[in-house]
């Protein structure tokens, strides 16, 4: 070892050598030298004298040498720099009942299984499994650690995985984490974490992990902060501060104050070394170095740790500089290099106990435009995403695993996609990847997959328990034995092998656990039965695969997905007797169940067998029918033309005709032979409705015309060149005639059926068989239209036809499956397992004639095998000869296989190679499909006979076997096809149908038109589109022109195309142009055949001489548009699989709105597609460009981006309970709201109101970098039309004074009372003093009544605007609401503030006598005391009830004078009981407790202090005069009550006075009802019913009113207290003595102001059948139906009532139901309400004025003076029209300008003088 003065070379004499100094007490010497460089090695010879001196300069400073570690390279902490024994903060991430995910610094993760908390727990978990006692007893981890809790743990192991890599296994183990403490080193002020050990009476025993030492907690007295010890329990982890130390450390006393553990910083007075430092101790430090890649800090004076990039607040980063002093927490120390990391940031440096959030929402979201913030070589990489928020990218994420790591190439990028992996709770930070497998892969996580999910995986292992499947690289999942097929099998390896790609059903899965169980059964793979994943999915009569899991006596027990299991019991198993179930049923059988009934709460499920067999059905009256929803429906019964169905659950009639089954005609006809009565038909969509049934199809192509949007709803959507997807509904001599969805019908003439000269109609296409058409012409005024069919005319899109071949092959092979399961047919389960180009072995039976050749399958001697001549072509075969064929066709039908033996099909198969090109040969032919063979690979193909829907052929144009022509290979193997390769080929009699004109072979390029820009042409319009024109010029050259391109000035909601009709002549200027594919000629003569098409435009801007024409380039032309700007576009399409709205702008310009961007009405969001129609123009504003940059994202509501105070849709993506919803915005953002701002009106159970997916109207009122803060306040989002504000918003705690009333929701009760929330961000305090009027000793009764996110009233006692403290009482004095504890816990009265006082000063003098009462005798004394009793108010009646507790000592001599009260009480007459509260209020439903008050209020006048009291007891001789003066005061006193005795406003004060009162007034109502609330406040229900009961015997039947009162009461008493029987009876009751219409009318009300809506609205519907002819019956259903929002019920309900009401009373109903639209509903809707009645009824001056008060109200101005002039010109009295002047006046006085006043004067002048004119003519 090098000396020191090799370390210090200063020259001079050698320094002497020194005895051993002192050392202080925490600097280790030895360290000094276990830390320095190692000594300098011999030179070698290669080794310059340069390069010694560089080695010299490496060597460090003295002060650095000095230091007990150093700390030089600045990164992360890595995975490979973790070691058993390291030391680190951790923070909770979750709990499983037997592990803790602890989140540790750089994102790495850690598990802390159960055996290491503590000593003490592991032995409590011992003994319980050595006595055999279940685990449940005793607390399991989730009662000990809680998600984001900070733990300070230490590496107990690093243990390899299955998969090879490390997991790190952590302990809590105080013995582990605080190993480098001894006894002697404990200090006072030490921060340690410690488990407890035990709980004694004084306090709690902490394990600290020192042997020798014992740590004792107190129990807190005086600090109200201070740790809950009715909380811990053993083996709970806690943080704690040394507080005393003894004994040289054997004994330590502990504080777990709150406040002083977020106080405690680690000073050098402790004696912190490098062997005992803690993580999570907090420092002060100063920078030492700062680098890009973090900084080195000096804390403690003599250690050094550095700062990485990750835990330094990236808005802080510039703020720092060397020497500055800060305060750091220590995240890890590792002892053997003695490394110390810490952090700055500020969510570590706050105090408290726990981080927020623990997850996020965002895990899994793949995020493009990113952008590279830094670069750090060793560590990662820090990106910035588009919101600004920074994620951290390891290096090893960086790039993919194989790769080299180039950081230069990858900062090079301009722009990054990443995908957020993980979120790091201890570090706030998200994690992501830049590789591309995980930004590709499907399921990154357990939680991207779905129960029901259909998945694809590779075969891992097989085991015993069944096999292992590797969904993707980061979920794996297992396939138990009894689901890998639907029997169990016996050797599963003959059928499944490592590596084998195989598709599984999700059956469960656990994010938590990380657990997947998946099936292969195939009776659950393809089954299209609804899922039953949940039990609320477990609807009644729902019907749905499951597997049976047990078979017992009883019944059998099934299960489906996601642990849902039901019973079936024996008697529903079967219709015919069963004695013993596992006769007919086994473990893991695939059965069909129908839910019988279901309590999801009880998790209940009763099912049945039977009820599916013998087809069950329950009818329901009515059905929501609309066209284009999707059913399911069940198989009735089975007709010529159709199937008769049930939609299921309602079990509705319908019928599902026999060409609506498919596309494709071949495939209707096996459909309906393989379909049998009970089968369920999944996925049909209503189509129309008539007088006898609804109308079903299961067309695919009309069933996607129907989803996306594209069909027409309507004739006046209809335009010339539209194309639609219809069927032949009727052939006619003349042509066909097409329908299409919503009923229309169009006609193809016979010219334009077909390219072909048609002789007859009947030839070309048959009924039901679906069309593409084209509109050629319409006729507005009849209502018709003509199509065209022509293949040549309509659109040929080659997706289409593959989509369609897809769908066909798909219902073949269902057909299959129907008919090989139907029947237990060994043949036909042999046929569905046999495939196209599968080989066969098979023994030649007969040769006919013909030269067909019959043969018999080796594996089923039953099939019928043929094949023809064609295909013995080059075989010989002879009758018992065995031979090797090749499956063609299954006709299932005659049960026969079509095989071929022609040696190049039966060869080995090569390989197929994309987008080749070979010569195919037909080698089967049926109605629809055709099998083809691929050259000479020995691969076979399906093919439509026909490239198109339309396409007709001639018998000799058609297909035949052998026939050859040239396809494209899309696809080697498709496996929606089965495996089969996907060709593409065109047929070469549908390219001739659609040439127009001759192109030569070998021209590889279109017609070149001769046009430029500029140039001015003359065209005729040839089709006319939403957003585009077609032009015919000349040289058979098409031009387009854009809708943009029409008009220079457009009207929003305009159709421009509109204005140019098919077959008029247009004049216009090329302004660009574009070259497009073309379909016109073969593939294989023309690969690069492509048009030129012009681009021109007809705006009257640009068709002027002189005006120039640039093109710009359409990158340009996109980032020209800046965001916020305003823009025209035109509606192309919904996209409903995408939910946005396709626009475009410029021709080469486009974009979209994405369905939260499209309105701010949530009700037309229910239905996007109706918003608008296609070609209309529309207002939007750019919210800037795509990801991609190709297409702009657009806006239509007027907001851009969103900031504080913007208005927006949004759809609830989650609720969080207790705390609000996160709610998805448009724009990609997200946005929270509290439950303080979901409503103007709070309400108890608020998040019961929303459910996940509802879209909601909110106000932004906060952002922040990741998430926007919002609100669903009324007031907010929709201030036009919102309600009066109950609950007023508190913006801050200036809106707050002293005194004010407010309400808010429990937000927690701790040790220091009960916190409130008022608001999002203020939160109040209520003390426990505050909180009841009782007194309570046990603080835990608050915790059992006071609920979180319960709504209280509370009374705002004070405010502490500097430090933002808020303290609240919810006394029933204060709030004037109930108490929040109930009377019947027996709860003894809170003594008042001045009886308290009055209380104690009277016991201190019990307590200290002065210096004469000491030498009085004692039973002098006694006479004293009862006199003071004689003369004053006994002490027990000072609150008005007896005293049961006091807050003071002495309890002996209250004990000893209790019998002496009650004797004094007694002889006064006093009762020794507690006297009962009295009702001093009226009847109110929502009464508080504040209007209870004693008896003895009333009784004695306000009282003097003590002092005047003990004066007043001592007998005096009173003068003449205070006798004259008492004896005026008690005929005052007594005259005063006589007068409250006569006055009848004056409120009982007890049940006496409410007796006498009843006697008095018996008729009286009111007198009841309040006799009704005085047991109510008391809790006394029964006794109210009484009351009531009472009254309706005692009132006189002549006072129908006042008992009706009575009725009405009971009413609301069963409804609030009673149960819905008791209310059914009272009602029935009711309206056997009451007038009926009065009591539905009150009932309903009721209903409706409890928030019953379902009930208020069923009694609704009986009103309008009872009282049909009651106008006030209408009206009050028409104002609860919009108050719920339902506009369009309300309108159908005014129809209903036009038609019950006479005719005189329409005009008035018409108008109320325009007054409640105003008020609740649509006020455009009322408007056109009011203006149809008042052009009807014109006269009607009295509805002209509600219209007006109305429009004042909720009109503009401009539309009010508009009404003004409206009603001033009608031909009505002159005085009425005077009336209406002074209005008009009356409101441009209120509202105008002095100009508008004067109009109006002379606007009247010219009425006198006209008036005056006509009276003299």
């Amino acid at each position: 070892m090098a000396s020191l003065e090799d370390d210090f070379p200063r020259g001079g004499a050698t320094k002497k050598q020194a005895g051993p100094k002192p050392v202080k007490q925490h600097v280790e010497l030895d360290n000094l030298f276990e830390a320095r460089e190692p000594e300098q090695k011999k030179k070698r010879k290669g080794m310059k004298q340069g390069d010694e001196n560089k080695a010299k300069k490496k060597k460090t400073s003295p002060e650095d040498t000095l230091k007990l570690n150093t700390a030089k390279n600045i990164d992360i902490l890595h995975f490979k720099s973790l070691k058993v024994g390291t030391l680190l903060l951790g923070c909770v991430k979750d709990v499983t009942d037997f592990e803790v995910t602890v989140s540790l610094p750089s994102g790495l993760t850690g598990w802390l299984p159960v055996a290491n908390i503590s000593k003490s727990y592991t032995k409590i978990l011992s003994e319980q499994l050595d006595s055999g006692n279940n685990l449940d007893e005793i607390l399991s981890l989730p009662h000990l650690f809680s998600p984001g809790m900070l733990l300070r743990c230490a590496v107990s192991s690093l243990d390899a995985t299955k998969e090879g890599l490390v997991s790190v296994r952590l302990t809590v183990n105080p013995k582990e984490v605080n190993k480098g403490l001894s006894s002697g080193s404990l200090k006072a002020g030490m921060l340690l974490s410690g488990c407890v050990e035990s709980i004694e009476d004084h306090g709690v025993l902490v394990d600290i992990g020192l042997s020798g030492t014992k740590a004792f907690l107190p129990k807190g007295k005086d600090d109200p902060k201070s740790t809950s010890q009715a909380e811990l329990k053993v083996g709970q982890y806690m943080d704690c501060l040394l507080e005393e130390v003894k004994n040289e450390g054997r004994v330590v006393r502990l504080s777990g104050s709150t406040a002083a553990i977020a106080k405690a910083c680690a000073e050098t007075e402790h004696g912190w070394t490098l062997g005992n430092l803690l993580p999570g101790l907090f420092v002060k430090a100063q920078i030492k170095e700062v680098s890009s890649h973090g900084m080195i800090l000096e804390f403690l004076s003599s250690f050094k740790g550095s700062v990485d990039f990750m835990h330094i607040d990236t808005d802080k980063t510039s703020n720092y500089s060397t020497g500055d002093n800060v305060k750091a927490r220590i995240l890890y120390i590792e002892p053997s290099t003695r490394a110390v990391g810490l952090s700055l940031r500020s969510h570590l440096l706050q105090p408290g106990g726990a981080l927020e959030p623990v997850l996020s929402e965002r895990v899994g979201e793949v995020v493009k435009d990113c952008k590279m913030t830094s670069m750090h070589y060793h560590s990662g990489a820090m990106l910035e995403l588009p919101d600004e928020t920074v994620v951290f990218v390891h290096k090893n994420h960086i790039k993919e695993p194989k790769e080299p790591f180039n950081p230069n190439r990858v900062m090079a990028l301009p722009a990054h996609d990443c995908r957020i992996t993980s979120f790091s709770p201890l570090d706030q930070m998200h994690l992501a990847s830049l590789r591309r497998t995980i930004i590709e892969a499907h399921f990154l996580r357990y939680e991207d997959l779905q129960v029901g999910q259909t998945v694809e995986g590779t075969v891992t292992s097989l085991q015993s328990f069944g096999m292992e499947v590797k969904v993707s690289d980061h979920v794996k999942g297992m396939v138990p034995r009894t689901h890998l097929a639907d029997i169990l099998l016996t050797n599963p390896e003959k059928k499944y092998s490592v590596g084998n790609r195989v598709k599984c059903r999700v059956l469960t899965v656990d994010p938590r656990l990380r657990k997947l169980v998946m099936t292969r059964k195939k009776a659950l793979m393809e089954s299209t039965l609804p899922l039953i994943r949940t039990y609320v999915d477990a609807r009644i009569g729902r019907i749905s695969h499951g597997f049976v899991v047990s078979v017992k006596d009883f019944g059998c027990i099934v299960r489906f997905y996601g642990n849902v299991k039901g019973l079936v019991p024996v008697r529903e198993l079967t219709s015919e007797p069963l004695a013993v179930p596992e006769k007919l049923f086994y473990v893991g059988q695939v059965v069909k169940a129908k839910v019988l009934s279901c309590d999801a709460d009880q998790e209940k499920l009763l099912l049945s067998f039977k009820a599916v067999a013998d087809g069950e059905t329950e009818t329901l009256e009515n059905f929501s029918f609309e066209i284009g929803k999707s059913v399911e429906a069940k198989i009735k019964n089975k007709v010529l033309h159709g199937l008769e169905v049930l939609i299921l659950p309602e079990e509705v009639s319908a019928l599902l005709l026999t060409p609506h089954l498919s596309d494709h005609v071949s495939n209707c006809t096996l459909l309906w032979e393989a379909l049998r009565e009970g089968d369920i038909v999944s996925n049909a969509l209503c189509l129309s409705k008539n007088k006898r049934s609804l109308v079903l199809t299961k067309k695919p192509m009309v069933t996607a015309a129907l989803e996306n949007g594209v069909a027409a709803k309507e004739f006046s959507e209809i335009q010339v060149g539209m194309e639609l997807i219809g069927w032949i509904k009727n052939v006619m001599p003349y042509g066909v005639f097409v329908e299409f969805p919503h009923g229309l019908v169009g006609l193809a003439p016979i010219s334009a059926m077909c390219d072909k000269f048609l002789s007859s109609t009947a030839a070309p296409f048959r009924l039901g068989q679906t069309v593409l058409a084209k509109v050629t012409n319409l006729d507005k005024e009849k209502g018709r239209f003509l199509v065209t069919l022509k293949v040549s005319e309509v659109g040929h899109e080659e997706g289409r036809e593959q989509a369609r071949l897809t769908q066909g092959l798909r219902e073949r092979k269902a057909v299959m499956e129907m008919m090989a399961t139907r029947d237990d047919s060994e043949l036909l389960q042999f046929l569905s397992t046999l495939a196209l180009g599968q080989k066969l072995k098979m023994t030649v039976d007969e040769v006919k004639d013909d030269g067909t050749a019959m043969f018999v399958a080796d594996q089923h001697k039953g099939a019928n095998i043929v094949a023809t001549k064609y295909h013995l072509t080059g075989v010989t075969v002879t009758p018992g000869q065995m031979v090797t064929g090749v499956v063609l066709h299954v006709d299932f039908a005659n049960s026969r296989v079509h095989v071929s033996l022609i040696p190049h099909l039966v060869a080995k198969r090569k390989t197929l190679q994309a987008d080749s090109k070979l010569l195919a040969t037909v080698e089967y032919v049926e109605q629809d499909f055709a099998v083809i063979s691929l050259g000479d690979t020995s691969r076979l193909a399906m093919v439509h006979t026909t490239t198109h829907l339309n396409e007709f052929q001639f018998e000799s144009e058609k297909l035949s076997v052998g026939k050859t022509f040239t396809v494209t290979v899309k696809e080697p193997s498709c496996e929606e096809l089965g495996g089969l390769p996907l060709v593409a080929w065109q047929s070469v009699r549908l390219s001739a149908a659609k040439r127009e004109r001759k192109v030569s072979a070998s021209d590889s390029k279109g017609p070149k038109h001769a046009y430029h820009v500029g140039d001015t042409v003359t065209g005729t319009v040839k089709s006319v589109r939403p957003t585009t024109v077609h032009v015919a010029l000349d040289n058979g050259v098409t031009g387009i022109i854009h809708v943009s391109e029409i008009r220079d000035v457009v009207t929003p909601g305009s159709f421009p195309t509109s204005s140019l009709k098919f077959g008029s002549t247009v004049t216009a200027r090329v302004i660009g142009g574009k070259e497009a594919r073309s379909h016109r000629f073969l593939p294989i003569s023309h690969p690069n055949f492509t048009l030129t098409i012009p681009h021109l435009t007809v705006l009257p801007s640009k068709m002027k001489e002189g005006s120039k024409l640039h093109r710009v380039k359409t990158a340009e032309k996109l980032k020209s548009y800046q965001a916020g700007e305003e823009v025209i576009c035109f509606v192309s399409k919904y996209n409903k699989q995408k939910k946005r709205l396709d626009v475009t702008l410029a021709p080469s310009i486009t974009g979209n709105v994405e369905l939260l961007a499209m309105t701010l009405n949530p009700k037309e969001i229910k239905h996007p597609e109706k918003l608008f129609k296609l070609g209309q123009a529309l207002n939007a504003k750019v919210v800037g460009l795509s990801s991609t940059k190709k297409w702009l994202s657009l806006s239509l509501t007027g907001v851009h981006s969103l900031t504080e105070g913007m208005r927006t849709l949004g759809t609830i993506r989650k609720i969080v309970p207790r705390i609000g919803v996160i709610v998805e915005l448009p724009f990609k953002r997200t946005g929270r709201v509290s439950v303080l701002d979901l409503t103007d009106s709070y309400r108890p159970n608020p998040l019961d109101h929303y459910r996940v997916g509802q879209v909601v109207r909110c106000c932004v009122v906060g952002d922040e970098k990741t998430q926007l803060h919002l609100s669903l306040r009324p007031s907010r989002a929709n201030p036009e039309k919102a309600p009066p504000v109950k609950d007023a918003e508190v913006l801050s705690i200036d809106d707050l004074k002293e005194g004010q009333t407010v309400r808010g929701y429990v937000k927690s009760v701790e040790d220091q009372g009960v916190f409130v929330r008022l608001s999002r961000t203020i939160t109040g305090r209520v003390k426990f003093q505050q909180v009841t009027s009782f007194f309570v000793i046990d603080h835990s009764v608050y915790g059992k009544h006071i609920l979180q996110n319960s709504l209280y009233t509370t009374k705002v006692l004070s405010v502490d605007r500097e430090n933002g403290q808020l303290e609240l009482s919810l006394r029933p004095e204060d709030t004037g609401k109930p108490d929040v504890l109930p009377e019947s816990l027996g709860l003894p009265l809170r003594l008042k503030r001045e009886e308290k006082v009055k209380d104690d000063s009277k016991r201190k003098r019990k307590r200290d006598p002065s210096e004469s009462e000491q030498n009085v005798p004692a039973d002098k004394n006694i006479k004293k005391k009862k006199k003071k009793k004689k003369g004053g108010r006994p002490e027990e009646d000072d609150s008005g009830v007896e005293v049961y507790f006091r807050e003071g000592e002495d309890e002996e001599d209250e004990k000893a004078a209790e019998p002496k009260k009650k004797k004094a009480l007694a002889n006064r007459g006093v009762p020794a009981g507690p006297v009962r509260l009295q009702v001093s209020a009226g009847f109110s439903w929502d009464s508080a407790l504040s209007t209870l008050r004693p008896v003895t209020a009333g009784i004695d006048a306000d009282s003097s202090d003590g002092e005047d009291e003990e004066e007043q007891a001592k007998p005096q001789k009173k003068s003449r005069k205070d006798k004259e003066l008492e004896k005026q005061q008690a005929e005052k006193q007594l005259s005063q009550k006589e007068s409250e005795l006569m006055d009848p406003g004056q409120r009982p004060q007890s049940l006496a006075s409410f007796e006498r009162l009843a006697l008095s007034s018996p008729d009286s109502s009111l007198l009841w009802l309040q006799f009704m609330a005085f047991h109510l406040q008391a809790t006394e229900v029964e006794q109210a019913r009484a009351v009531a009961e009472r009254a309706l015997k005692t009132i006189s039947f002549r006072e129908e009113q006042e008992k009706l009162n009575v009725w009405v009461a009971l009413l609301n008493l069963e409804n609030l207290y009673g149960s819905e029987e008791s209310l059914r009876k009272v009602f029935e009751r009711a309206l056997q003595h009451c007038e009926p219409l009065p009591v539905y009318q009150k009932l309903a009300d009721i209903y409706a102001k409890s928030n019953k809506h379902k009930e208020a609205e069923s009694l609704y519907k009986v009103m309008t059948k009872r009282f049909r002819q009651e106008r006030p019956v209408w009206l009050s259903y028409g104002s609860f139906l919009l108050r719920q929002d339902q506009s369009d019920a309300a309108h159908a309900l005014l129809q209903r009532a036009l038609k019950s009401l006479p005719d005189k009373e329409h005009v008035d109903l018409i108008a109320k139901f325009a007054q409640l639209e105003f008020q609740h509903g649509d006020v455009e809707r009322a408007k056109s309400m009011f203006d149809r009645t008042l052009t009807n009824y014109p006269k009607r001056t009295d509805l002209w004025s509600v219209y007006i008060d109305l429009m004042v109200k909720h009109g503009t101005q401009k539309e009010v003076r508009e009404l003004f002039d409206r009603v001033i010109h009608l031909s009505v009295a002159v005085k009425r029209i005077k009336f209406f002047f002074k209005r008009y006046l009356e409101y441009e006085k209120k509202n105008g300008t002095a100009e508008s006043v004067q109009a109006v004067k002379e606007k009247a002048l010219e009425y006198v003088e006209a008036q005056g004119s006509a009276a003299a003519s």
